[in-house]
């Protein structure tokens, strides 16, 4: 008999858990026809309501559900992570507790690596209904970027929902690093993909806990981590300076010799220094942030701490 894996990373999830739980069971239902039984894997994320007192419950009331919780918040990417890697399934897939994934789309999700011999069948969001404008366009704007300067294909609304088989969940367990931007990494490792359209959908409870902040900071992440166009932009950068630098020297040289013109504008002078002394700051803050993230991994810390399990 086949298992299929449910990956749930959660923080401060209390009040739609037991929401989530209740859609499980009619999906469980409909699998157990299939001859295909589920197992769930709850992540708490360090979560400081009741979280982990709910999993708690859910786990001795089931069997087929077990949770992990961290020693504290590590984020998402771990959280995901620890899914991943104590899931027991032939078939994973990673799944949102506030049911913007559609729990319903499994069956299709299943059929299709069955019948059409896929390796993963993924979701993305056709609309954007429900999210701020700025984020939208700001959201936009980053997949056409990284697509752009990346070797690595980002589909546009992609969600970390996707139902992976056992050889490409392993082949994502093998890439050991420690800043860990998961889209790509699904996209990094190839496999025969997919995609699944569908609307979005608004939680049915509680607030998102990704800010406009959070999430601009995961896309550098991601840009940084599968990219370098960055150092070649910053280096691009200080060559056109250089030249323009040379040109203006010789025709200030040029303008002096010649009409015997003295050197002026020291307020455009300062200008120009601050606007050169940001393009310096820019670039070395390119550098920097690549350093820091290099520094990271050679540290080798765990990813996460697991304070508590029933696993």
């Amino acid at each position: 008999m086949e298992k299929l894996s449910i990956v749930v990373p959660c923080y401060n999830e209390e009040e739609v858990i037991e929401i989530f739980y209740k859609e499980i069971e009619k999906v469980k239902k409909k699998f157990s026809k299939k001859k295909v039984k589920l197992e769930v894997v709850f992540v708490d994320d360090g979560s400081s309501d009741k979280t982990l007192e709910i999993m708690k419950k859910l786990s001795k009331k089931e069997r087929y559900i077990n949770y992990i919780s961290f020693s504290r918040n590590f984020g998402k990417e771990a959280a995901m992570l620890a899914g991943l890697e104590h899931a027991s399934g032939d078939y994973v897939t990673i799944m949102d507790v506030d049911l913007q994934d559609p729990p319903e789309l499994l069956f299709e999700m299943y059929d299709l690596i069955k019948i059409e011999d896929y390796d993963s069948v993924g979701v993305r969001r056709t609309t954007r209904v429900g999210e701020p404008l700025i984020r939208s366009f700001f959201a936009r704007m980053f997949y056409k970027l990284i697509n752009k300067i990346s070797k690595v294909e980002m589909v546009d609304g992609a969600r970390d929902y996707r139902l992976m088989t056992r050889q490409m969940v392993n082949s994502i367990l093998s890439m050991k690093e420690y800043n860990r931007y998961s889209k790509g990494l699904f996209s990094f490792v190839g496999y025969k993909t997919k995609w699944l359209e569908y609307e979005n959908v608004e939680r049915v409870s509680g607030e998102t806990k990704w800010s406009f902040w959070k999430l601009f900071i995961y896309a550098l992440d991601g840009i940084v981590a599968f990219t370098t166009a960055p150092l070649m932009i910053a280096t691009i950068i200080g060559v056109i300076f250089c030249l323009i630098s040379f040109v203006a020297i010789i025709f200030i040289i040029a303008k002096t010799l010649i009409w015997n013109d003295p050197t002026s504008g020291w307020p455009s002078m300062v200008c120009i220094m601050f606007f050169l002394s940001g393009i310096q700051l820019f670039c070395t803050g390119i550098i920097g942030w690549y350093l820091s993230k290099t520094y990271l991994e050679t540290k080798r810390r765990p990813v996460y701490i697991i304070k508590d399990t029933n696993l």
